[in-house]
């Protein structure tokens, strides 16, 4: 949309892009005259500031000088930094050529002209500059004159090779833009010719054989340096060639968006598929040269357009130079008109106010011209974004650790002619946790073959730590044989001394140690040797007890009997003072429950071996729960870890999940894996020892389980993902309460209407015995028979014959859908 208006009937030059800010000059432009009739003429250089909203650009400078046919701004002698610099270059009227000085002339100096020359016979129509050495300028004039300039030496210009014969204007002048050494010449006549300025000479010609094609315009491909285009003035021929020098016989592709001749084109350096071109039927239009199809129309009024130039530093901003003596600055990327309009208004408004008709010596007041309110001129922008704003590169991750990327690349057109840029789209499998991917596939495969002593026995193998070593420990012995089961739990707890485990068997009846634990003893005494000797027990237990014989009282008084046996182990429990007298005292009175719950934590582990020993198969579970519960509950940081080694032997897998959570890194994939791992073992280990029922889980193991299946599928195992999830859980689901819509009763005066409706569907349906004609249902039993035999065509062709020839009502409802099954069908070849 215009975004700047410049009031000059001029030849127009963007200043080169390394300039900043963005200027534009202007120099009156030859054979024209604006309104005033004025003859003089002016070089003047403008600056654009998008910042201001006005559609006013500020000028900077003014010169007088000549009329020209071309302007252009080269970068010859640009500094680095960007200053006003490199050279304005105008082609005149009498064939001279004239080098200015932008920075002299914005600075205000009177000498601003670098050199000139008069070597053309007639006027200077065409001139570009070479983009890789900047001091070779190349002009064009009448009577096939072509001059290649060295700005630093301008007096003696070359020649590219001999005039074309006949003599020509020469019109339009373009350096190649991807081989330094190439131009390219046109005039009206329709022919171009390309020049090798190494050899001197032309190398090929290129022309429309219909004599209806007079050059208006040339430019080279930015990127393909075989291919140029070709515009035509002719109001016959509207049209814009692109030619193929590898194919020059005939053009590539025509371009016909313009209904009359083409007056001029401009092709983006920034991205090959914009060409813009103007024309006699008042448009300014953007055009992919690659498919002819229009991306953009500018809004402009109805004069012509004679010279339209890209922006160099800013690539969607382009200038026109129409015959009403304007000079618009546009934006490709759409916008707003309104600003344009209300210039217009302004400028109409203004001009009124200055006029006197009835001569009183009092101007009109100014036109009031109506607001508009509610209609908005909007601009679309391009139909496809340009390249200089398209990401050439992007990413995206999807679900399964999948990596879908794009990048831009050039590939060549069938004809081997172009470059064309196509996005590549790839899609990978990301895979970031590797040592997490290999463990559980072991876990997996573990899982299948039953190995469950031999994964254990390789985690205490590799296990770095004396506690991850016990877990283990605790874990495999779950699937030895059942009855050693108890007492290897018990002995990885601990190790009791032989006195004390024969003490324990002799409290526990257990008389078959008794005799064992005999030989074990020193001599006895002589009189507790009378005693028995006697046969008095009670004597003999009484002597052992006062002598502080505990271990001998007991063994007499099983031999006493069960009254003597008695009363011995209460005089027992009341003298004795031991550490282990708790111990035993359970151990007689069956009361695990007291020493769970009252026991020195620093001995839990004697506590949970005497549990896994002497404690009932259906309450042991219970009791190993309670001792985890105190362990987790202490201030110790290593007895809460330890905690974990009663619930695995409780089978307690929620609060095994609990406590480890707990104690690990719960953001870590390989903490988790730890956790999966344990949690699977035990699962299976209670299914064998316990006989309990583990495929309903708990809300902190569905929490973790659905944690390491989003794990898994991240890195794309979706089959070890799926397997992993747990089927039942306790994992609530809230539902939405519906929304109860209620029904307004119908008015009375208009209940008429649904009785009337109501009672019309209900006659229909009653008289419609078959809603289908013979002919239509025919013609479905045709189109059955092509489907089992696979002739779609053949269904096709049967499917236009019914709706052709039926009524539209009968078959609206179904045979739309049924045509694109079909044709979907004969596309699969299913």
């Amino acid at each position: 949309v215009s975004l700047k208006e410049v009031d000059r009937t001029a030849m127009q030059a963007w200043s080169p892009a390394q300039n900043h800010p963005i200027y534009l000059a202007t120099g009156t432009s030859a054979q024209q005259l604006d309104a005033t009739f004025s003859t003089n003429a002016s070089l003047e250089i403008f600056e654009l500031d998008l910042s201001d909203p006005s559609l006013d650009m500020k000028s900077c400078a003014t010169f007088s000088s000549h009329r020209y046919h071309k302007l252009i701004w080269g970068p010859h002698k640009m500094d680095s930094k960007g200053d006003v610099s490199g050279v304005l270059i105008a082609g005149g009227e009498n064939g001279n050529i004239i080098l200015y000085d932008p920075s002299k002339i914005i600075a205000g100096d009177k000498e601003v002209v670098i050199a000139q020359n008069n070597k053309h016979t007639g006027p200077v129509r065409a001139l570009d500059v070479n983009i890789f050495q900047t001091n070779l300028v190349a002009s064009g004039a009448n009577e096939s004159e072509i001059y290649i300039w060295d700005l630093n030496n301008f007096a003696t210009p070359m020649t590219p090779g001999a005039k074309t014969q006949p003599p020509e204007d020469i019109s339009c002048i373009s350096w190649n833009r991807q081989v330094q050494h190439i131009l390219a010449s046109a005039s009206p006549s329709g022919r171009a010719t390309v020049w090798d300025l190494r050899k001197n000479e032309p190398i090929i010609k290129v022309s429309d054989h219909s004599n209806r094609m007079h050059c208006s315009g040339l430019a080279w491909h930015p990127d393909v340096a075989t291919q140029m285009v070709l515009a035509s003035e002719d109001d016959r021929l509207p049209v814009i060639q692109m030619w193929d020098l590898r194919f020059a016989s005939t053009p590539l592709r025509v371009l016909e968006n313009h209904a009359r001749g083409i007056l001029a084109i401009a092709w983006s350096m920034a991205d090959p598929e914009l060409l813009l071109s103007c024309g006699k039927d008042a448009k300014i239009l953007c055009s992919n040269p690659n498919t002819g199809e229009v991306l953009y129309e500018l809004p402009t009024n109805t004069q012509w357009c004679f010279d339209i130039q890209w922006c160099p530093r800013n690539p969607a901003l382009l200038s026109a130079a129409s015959f009403d003596g304007h000079i618009s600055v546009y934006s490709i990327m759409g916008g707003s008109t309104d600003g344009l309009r209300q210039k217009q208004v302004d400028k109409l408004s203004s001009s009124f106010g200055n006029l006197d008709p009835f001569g009183t010596g009092q101007p009109l007041p100014p036109l009031q011209i109506p607001q508009q309110t509610t209609q908005h001129s909007i601009v679309l922008p391009l139909k496809k974004p340009p390249k200089w704003i398209r990401r050439p590169v992007g990413a995206s991750f999807s679900f399964g650790g999948k990596l879908v990327t794009f990048e831009n690349v050039k590939v060549q057109s069938q004809q081997g002619a172009e470059q064309q840029q196509q996005q590549h789209v790839f899609i990978s499998q990301v895979v970031t946790e590797k040592e997490f991917l290999n463990r559980s596939d072991q876990l997996q495969q573990v899982m299948q073959s039953q190995g469950f002593i031999s994964y254990c026995q390789k985690k205490i193998d590799a296990s770095q730590t004396e506690f991850e070593k016990n877990v283990w420990s605790f874990l495999k012995v779950n699937f030895e044989d059942d009855s050693l089961f108890l007492n290897k739990i018990s002995c990885l707890c601990i190790k009791i001394d032989v006195c004390t485990f024969f003490i324990i068997a002799i409290f526990d009846n257990k008389p078959s140690l008794i005799w064992l634990y005999c030989f074990l003893v020193a001599d006895i005494d002589g009189l507790i040797t009378q005693a028995l000797l006697t046969g008095n027990f009670e004597s003999a237990v009484d002597l052992c007890l006062h002598d502080n014989r505990m271990a001998d009282a007991i063994i007499l008084a099983i031999a006493g009997g069960q009254e003597l046996l008695a009363r011995t182990q209460r005089k027992y429990f009341a003298k004795s003072q031991s550490k282990i007298t708790r111990l035993i005292t359970a151990v007689v009175m069956k009361n695990w429950k007291e020493i769970v719950q009252s026991c020195d934590l620093k001995n839990w582990r004697e506590a949970l071996a005497a549990v896994l020993t002497y404690a009932k198969p259906d309450e042991f579970s219970a009791l190993c729960d309670l001792l985890g519960a105190r362990l987790e509950s202490e201030g110790d940081s290593l007895l809460q870890t330890q905690a974990c080694l009663c619930y695995i032997c409780a089978g307690n897998i929620e609060k095994l999940v609990a406590c480890w959570t707990k104690a690990q890194d719960g953001s870590n994939p390989l903490s988790l894996q730890d956790l999966i791992e344990k949690v699977v073992i035990l699962r299976k280990a209670v299914q064998l020892t316990q006989a309990m029922d583990t495929n309903t889980v708990g809300v902190l193991l569905a929490e973790k389980m659905s944690q390491y299946a989003n794990l898994l599928a991240a890195q794309g195992s979706i089959a070890a993902a799926l397997a992993f999830l747990p089927d039942n859980t306790t994992q609530h689901v809230q539902s939405l309460p519906t929304e109860k819509i209620t029904k307004k009763p119908i008015p009375d005066e208009h209940l008429i209407l649904k009785t009337t409706f109501e009672d019309l569907i209900q006659r229909c349906l009653s008289s419609a015995t078959d809603p289908l004609s013979p002919t239509i249902i025919n013609g479905l039993h045709n189109i059955a028979r092509s489907i089992e035999t696979r002739n779609y065509s053949e269904g096709l062709t049967i499917h236009t014959h019914i709706v052709s020839t039926s009524n539209f009502s009968e078959t609206s409802a179904f045979m739309p859908v049924l045509k694109v099954v079909l044709t979907q069908a004969n596309k699969l070849g299913v």
